[in-house]
């Protein structure tokens, strides 16, 4: 199977008093450029994140969002510097006595003072919090990669259909070889048989002029690769896998193929098919622009 570049993946989980969301959304890139956005009590959890993601995603311009919610009422606690009260204290009364001032200290005055009672987060434990966090990622990524999946069924329907349509335009086209160089020599017969009367017509001297034509006008060799080219783009789509880089190469050989034909032809009808199919060529370039 083959996987869109383009997708969306979301998934929340929680345990007790914490929730962990994780969505993932992507859009086409040449390479894989993975950016995460995170909580910053979660930054030491990037470099796991990333690792766990690329292991579902090869290419894409991917953004990651990740929430944390902690609803615990206790997340809060009051920390009591209990060292620094007292040097506080042994602090104040040696000025009271050194300046023969009264020491009405009390512990409200106390708590006031820097850093004596200070509020810190709840430390959260790690491993815990790496196993939610886990979960939701993974959850999220396999949604992101059934989305991607379904899209890239829909390609590869649609990009099998326009190649159908290629090998019917290079089977005309090839059909179409012969007839021009049959209409070519009555032409030059014609031609002849004109400017000379009745005068003898030399065959071997039209016989080469016509196979001089031939020779400029062949695409035998532009047929049969594209007829490979469109075999191997249709293998390529069967096998699956994160084929878009191999199916963009092949694309623009079947272009340089196409380009080719249309400079060579000197027929109305061949040069009409030739235009048919880059046209057709360049619509599956861009399809293939969107798979991984």
């Amino acid at each position: 199977m083959i996987k869109s570049m383009t997708g969306f993946g979301r998934c929340e989980t929680a345990e007790g008093d914490h929730k962990v969301t994780v969505e993932i959304k992507s859009v086409n890139h040449r390479y894989l450029d993975l950016a995460v956005k995170m909580p910053k009590k979660l930054n030491f959890f990037e470099s796991k994140v990333r690792n766990l993601l690329k292991q579902y995603i090869q290419r894409g311009k991917v953004d990651v969002y990740i929430t944390y919610e902690n609803c615990a009422e206790d997340q809060i606690i009051l920390k009591y510097n209990q060292g620094l009260a007292a040097e506080y204290v042994r602090k104040l009364r040696r000025m009271a006595e050194e300046f023969s001032l009264p020491c009405g200290l009390t512990a409200k005055d106390l708590a006031g003072y820097p850093e004596v009672l200070t509020m810190e987060a709840q430390a959260e434990d790690e491993e815990e919090l790496w196993k939610l966090l886990e979960q939701a990622a993974t959850g999220a990524a396999e949604k992101f990669v059934e989305a991607r999946t379904r899209e890239g069924e829909q390609l590869r329907q649609d990009l099998l259909g326009k190649l159908g349509q290629m090998a019917g335009y290079v089977e005309q086209i090839e059909e179409r070889s012969p007839e021009i160089w049959q209409e070519y020599r009555q032409k030059l017969v014609d031609k002849v048989k004109e400017l000379l009367a009745d005068a003898q017509i030399d065959d071997s001297r039209i016989a080469m002029e016509t196979t001089v034509f031939a020779d400029r006008i062949c695409t035998d060799e532009e047929t049969v690769r594209l007829k490979s080219h469109i075999s191997s783009t249709r293998e390529t789509l069967m096998e699956g896998g994160s084929v878009g880089r191999k199916l963009d190469f092949i694309a623009q050989e079947m272009n340089r193929e196409a380009n080719t034909i249309l400079s060579k032809a000197n027929d109305l009808a061949v040069s009409d098919i030739a235009i048919q199919l880059k046209t057709d060529i360049e619509k599956v370039r861009e399809q293939i622009q969107n798979i991984e």
